[in-house]
């Protein structure tokens, strides 16, 4: 029992400021008590809390919580505790639309009656039971369907963590968990144990400006949802649990609970039933907001340094690409083409306009794009139109009536504060004037989270430039205080911030400066980067009607819905090659599914065989871009002639395969996902696959494999039951009887990608620019088990005017097409069903090859129909056949069998029309 005796030790510890969270697993207080429960008007359940026992451990308990339950849908399960006297901070309604509780009661609750007449104590949906007990309060949710509690937050006296906690600046709740449970997520941070969350980990949760190489710690982006996948007697399921709230937190995890310590806010809980992983993102996406559309172009691969100090620079890098053959869609500016490091400007000396404009003019003609950077500060100068119209508007940040003052790169700087609708108009119009200067085809939007040189209250110095021009620009040059005399800037319990328990406020905005309407920093800060995501995206899609393309660092829940992301500084070594994977799937839970890693490392120089194996991963990355440091080395891909083979080998696939690719973003924009994906989304049952971090999946069935360690030329790959064809040759297949590990070779060159069974993926010829490679005809791959007799296959296509805001079917500009294959009774069929074919047929494009993969015998006996009529002169089409081969080294659980891969040759079937084609197998002898 938690004695007086141990309360008293944690008042001394908590007056001599040590933090008890990582000192003690002393438990605090009582808890509360269910005191009413009744209908609410609007469905759900509508309760009062009472606490059970004060004590002052981080302030004073909040003595009365409104509880309020819903069944927002037959998926999603919402459970919300606030105080029951006073509006609380929560996540801006009209910044991630969501349904309000009931407001808040203005009532001591002991005039409320139990109306709620159930002897259960229970509230049951379709798929989610809420279950409570009254003193101590305490709830579950469990599901229907198989019985597993999913959570609960009961506290006994041999657990570790406390009943309910509610104070002013200190929120606890934790869970049980089953010892065997899987779990993802809870992020931005970089993980050295792989996608699986590893228990004792530190999981902290606050928007921070520190490098991605820092392990175990709060990075760019706040995400506090995780992914539950257990596994009872060989049957998968899978729910999620989202706490949405803003505030700085710690989340313990323990093997068998999970902890939340929440520095403000209120808990807002949704549960998201599942069952499969791929079930639980839809239903979270459906909540937080589909994934943005991607423009076609956005799959191509991307170059970017900070350090292309003139024109000149960039122009040779793209000519460079052109002459090395390798794929370029998208060339990027970092802060280089500013004046001064001034948002929205050019260097009037390394820019001019006029050649920057021609620059523009003759890559745009190529079918080439440009994007540049900005940065939320604004540079505090008389002489900057953006700064005085921004000053004019009052548009910053606040501290004591003045705009906050911080230090970014071009030094002195306030802070747009996007929360503020004037700001929102501000900043759009500042866009619309700097594409009028520079017709950018995207926005970078960087170190928003938001990221301070200094810290603390800081006044420009007297008597000395700031910067001064001379030295790495980081350091901190205004005159500054520290504030720490407020609750806000040194609260009672201090997060594991920076993963050193740095004060909240280190290096970022001080969190007792203010937004618009009174909102503090304290309550703002991990939100910062997705407001400006939802203003610039606003803004990008006012200029010209088409689709934008906005990569941001920082991120929140929904950020997802308007911007991409890549996963801030990385390193140039194998143990950062390895993170990448991890982050990119954690993204993609999080309903960001367009992400990527610096290929080759941000920083320091890269050695050569790293970059190779590099480049032959990140040419799989969703988003694919090479980003350098202004101090290492120049590492573009054309740098080594071993790095442009590699390049022109993996890149060169990416693009056959960005219709591939495209769709599948389709797919992400409307179901939430992701495009890489973990190998349980696909082959839920198979444990191994769970903590599996060095393979990942594009779609359901595309599998990659890459080099992570020096010095290698063959890679261990787990291979799940099935067939599995290699996409550079695919004549060779791996048949598993069951999940197991295979070596395979892997030279310098070569990456291994190998295509499931039960697959149709459509493919085009590639080419050095996406625009180019998009209208090259195409190839449907399909394969079957091995060997089959009999089977089936399917796949899609998504195809649009890839530059229009929206994307969607019915608009007169996109065809989507569903690709079916059979093979029964030694007959093969492969058939299209096609909606909304106009643009597909004004486009002119066709599928002039069919790949057949584990066939049986060759082709005889053809015939071909287009729209349900027959056609007659097939006499261009041929048959060509080729046995499948087999890797030399196979382990226990493979198969060796004779099959044939069979091309069909000479077609000319529109992507716009119905077509079936059909031949009788001949087996093979």
């Amino acid at each position: 029992m938690f004695s007086c005796r141990i309360l008293l030790v944690l008042l001394i510890l908590c007056i001599l400021g040590i933090d008890v969270a990582f000192s003690t697993s002393a438990k605090i207080g009582k808890g509360y008590r269910l005191i009413s429960i009744e209908n609410a008007p609007s469905g759900g359940l509508v309760g009062l809390l009472q606490v059970k026992q004060k004590n002052n451990i981080y302030g004073s308990d909040i003595p009365l919580l409104q509880l309020y339950v819903k069944h927002e849908t037959v998926t999603r399960l919402r459970v919300h505790i606030t105080d029951a006297k006073k509006q609380r901070w929560e996540v801006p309604y009209n910044l991630l639309p969501r349904e309000k509780p009931p407001a808040v009661k203005q009532t001591s609750g002991t005039s409320l009656k139990n109306s709620y007449t159930t002897n259960a104590k229970e509230y049951a949906g379709s798929e989610l039971i809420f279950t409570y007990t009254t003193d101590p309060f305490t709830f579950s949710v469990k599901r229907k369907s198989n019985g597993q509690t999913l959570f609960d937050s009961r506290s006994e006296e041999s657990d570790p963590y406390s009943d309910l906690v509610f104070k002013d600046q200190y929120l606890e709740i934790s869970t049980k968990l089953p010892k065997d449970a899987s779990l993802y997520g809870l992020g931005e941070n970089t993980q050295p144990h792989g996608i699986k969350l590893y228990p004792n980990d530190p999981y902290t949760l606050y928007t921070t400006d520190i490098s991605a190489i820092n392990l175990n710690a709060d990075l760019y982006g706040s995400h506090p949802v995780y992914m539950d996948l257990r596994n009872v007697n060989g049957e998968a399921s899978a729910h999620a649990v989202l706490l949405l709230n803003s505030n700085g937190m710690d989340v313990f995890y323990r093997e068998n609970s999970l902890t939340y310590k929440v520095i403000g806010g209120v808990f807002d809980f949704s549960f998201f039933s599942g069952p499969t992983p791929l079930s639980v993102v839809d239903q979270y996406t459906a909540f937080i907001g589909r994934p943005a559309a991607m423009p076609y172009w956005a799959f191509g691969f991307h170059q970017c340094r900070w350090g292309y100090h003139n024109l000149s620079v960039v122009e040779d890098v793209v000519e460079s690409y052109k002459k090395a053959k390798i794929p370029l869609d998208v060339i990027w500016n970092d802060d280089d083409h500013m004046d001064g490091h001034k948002d929205f400007t050019l260097n009037p000396t390394n820019y001019p306009r006029p050649k920057l404009l021609a620059f523009l003019e003759k890559i745009h003609a190529r079918g080439m794009k440009y994007i540049v950077i900005i940065d939320p500060g604004i540079g505090v100068n008389k002489s900057y139109g953006v700064y005085q119209r921004g000053l004019a508007n009052d548009v910053f940040i606040k501290y004591e009536g003045k705009p906050y003052l911080a230090q970014v790169w071009p030094g002195a700087l306030n802070f747009p504060d996007y929360l503020n609708p004037k700001t929102v108009e501000w900043w759009g119009d500042e866009i619309r004037r700097f594409h009028e200067l520079v017709p950018v085809d995207g926005l970078w939007i960087d170190m928003n989270e938001a990221s301070n040189f200094c810290t603390g209250l800081c006044t420009l110095p007297e008597g000395r430039i700031c910067p001064n021009g001379t030295g790495p620009g980081w350091i901190c040059c205004l005159d500054c205080k520290n504030v720490t005399a407020t609750k806000w800037d040194d609260p009672p319990y201090k997060i594991n911030a920076s993963g050193i328990q740095a004060p909240i406020g280190y290096k970022t905005i001080a969190t007792s400066a203010y937004h618009y309407n009174g909102v503090l920093e304290y309550d703002a800060h991990s939100i910062y980067g997705f407001s400006q995501s939802v203003a610039t995206h606003k803004a990008l899609q006012g200029l010209q009607g088409k689709r934008p393309f906005i990569l941001s660092r920082s991120t929140f829940v929904g950020s997802g819905h308007y911007a991409a992301h890549w996963t801030g500084d990385n390193k140039g070594t194998w143990k950062d090659l390895k993170y990448s994977i991890s982050t990119m799937l954690n993204f993609g839970i999080f309903g960001v599914p367009m992400v990527g890693s610096d290929i080759c490392g941000f920083y320091p120089a890269p050695t050569e065989e790293l970059c190779n194996r590099w480049i032959e991963l990140g040419a799989f990355y969703p988003f694919s871009r090479d980003h350098a440091n202004y101090y290492s080395p120049r590492q573009e891909l054309y740098q080594w002639k071993s790095v442009a083979i590699s390049a022109r080998n993996a890149l060169g696939m990416r693009y056959k395969l960005l219709p591939y690719l495209y769709t599948l973003s389709y797919e992400a924009h409307t179901t939430g996902a992701p495009i890489a994906r973990p190998l349980f989304f696909t082959f839920t049952n198979e444990t191994r696959c769970y903590g599996m971090s060095t393979q990942f999946l594009l779609g359901s069935s595309l599998m990659v494999s890459p080099v992570l360690t020096k010095g290698k030329s063959e890679v261990k790959v787990l291979f799940p039951p099935g067939s599995w064809y290699n996409i550079f040759d695919m004549t060779q297949v791996i048949v598993s009887k069951e999940s197991h590990f295979l070596s395979l070779d892997a030279p310098l060159h070569v990456i291994n990608v190998h295509l499931y069974q039960n697959a149709i993926i459509p493919l085009q010829q590639g080419g050095l620019i996406s625009k180019e490679a998009r209208m090259t005809p195409f190839t449907l791959v399909v394969t079957f088990p091995l060997g089959a007799t009999s089977g089936e296959a399917k796949g899609n296509l998504f195809l649009d005017e890839d530059e229009l805001p929206e994307m969607k079917l019915g608009n007169g500009y996109s065809t989507y097409v569903d690709f079916h294959a059979t093979v029964s009774k030694g007959m093969v069929k492969v058939w299209s069903d096609v909606q909304e074919n106009k643009f597909a047929l004004d486009k002119g494009w066709i599928i002039e090859k069919i790949t057949v993969l584990g066939l049986k015998g060759n082709g005889g006996a053809l015939e071909i129909k287009i729209d349900g009529n027959p056609v007659d002169d097939i006499s261009k089409v041929e048959f060509i056949t080729a046995e499948h081969k087999y890797p030399d080294k196979l382990e226990e659980g493979s198969d060796k069998m004779r099959s044939v891969m069979v091309d069909v040759k000479g077609l000319e079937l529109p992507v716009g029309k119905k077509f079936s084609i059909s031949w009788k197998m001949g087996i093979k002898a």
